[in-house]
């Protein structure tokens, strides 16, 4: 599970106990001769001189191409802090994913730590997108322009936070989209899920019909596996995503998902 949380800067020694494949010093050997090997440490060092620091590390796992496989950064910066309506703080979070097999350019993503909830939310739209620099044309000037881009936009995050927050929800409203969101983690079709549960708030912070609420409701709820389901004549709970991968495209197709409620 991603950790958008943490606002200590890891030592690279940190960073490689985590994920040792961000050190890996050649490309795999599967690469083609045209591939340009960029160290992701080399981007660790370009980001920091940009006030960004990494908070959290992962890598996948895998049994083939072991040390070269596809890892992930998260950088915070202290310096930038997005207040929203009703002392409503959130620190934004810059997610990189890279990999030393040729399979992956350098993936800037946009995200966001709540702090009235300990919430990591990843920001995913037409807005933002996923930014790539691949790593024959990677320089500090391109990171720098990415980086840049990322954080001019980040006004219009206010923006989306202040639309879901005037949205409010009737109850049949709040369980058709807890329904569309369980959609991106199950079959819904197959299951049997009480509402009630999952839409009940966990802290007070979170309580209200409006769709920032609801959302953040329920996105802790689905990455965290608070989530119970009966599947036949089977009661089961699900699991805390501990896959980053999967981690990340929930997040991103849940927030679509509430930007499209919000219109």
């Amino acid at each position: 599970m991603m950790n958008l949380k943490e606002h200590t800067p890891m030592t690279k020694e940190q960073i490689k106990t985590a994920a040792p494949s961000v050190f890996t010093k050649t490309a795999s050997g599967n690469v083609s001769q045209h591939y340009t090997h960029i160290p992701t440490e080399r981007v660790i060092d370009d980001m920091a001189a940009l006030g960004w620091n990494v908070v959290d590390a992962k890598q996948v796992r895998a049994r083939k191409n072991q040390g070269f496989q596809k890892h992930m950064l998260i950088f915070g910066n202290p310096e930038i802090v997005i207040n929203g309506k009703d002392g409503d703080t959130v620190f934004p979070r810059i997610l990189l994913t890279n990999s030393h097999d040729g399979k992956t350019a350098f993936s800037f993503m946009a995200g966001l730590f709540r702090l009235v909830c300990e919430n990591g939310l990843v920001i995913s739209d037409e807005e933002f997108g996923s930014m790539k620099i691949r790593h024959m044309g990677y320089d500090f000037e391109s990171l720098q322009t990415t980086i840049n881009e990322i954080v001019e936009k980040l006004p219009l995050t206010v923006e989306c936070m202040n639309k879901l927050k005037e949205k409010q929800l009737t109850q049949e409203q709040k369980e058709h989209f807890a329904l569309a969101a369980l959609g991106l983690r199950f079959d819904t079709n197959n299951k049997t899920f009480n509402m009630e549960e999952i839409l009940q708030p966990t802290r007070k912070e979170d309580e209200g019909n409006d769709l920032w609420s609801v959302y953040n409701v329920i996105q802790e709820k689905l990455v965290n596996g608070m989530v119970d389901y009966r599947n036949g004549n089977k009661q089961r709970k699900a699991r805390r995503i501990k896959n980053f991968q999967q981690d990340i495209k929930i997040n991103s197709e849940l927030y679509e998902l509430a930007l499209n409620y919000a219109q």
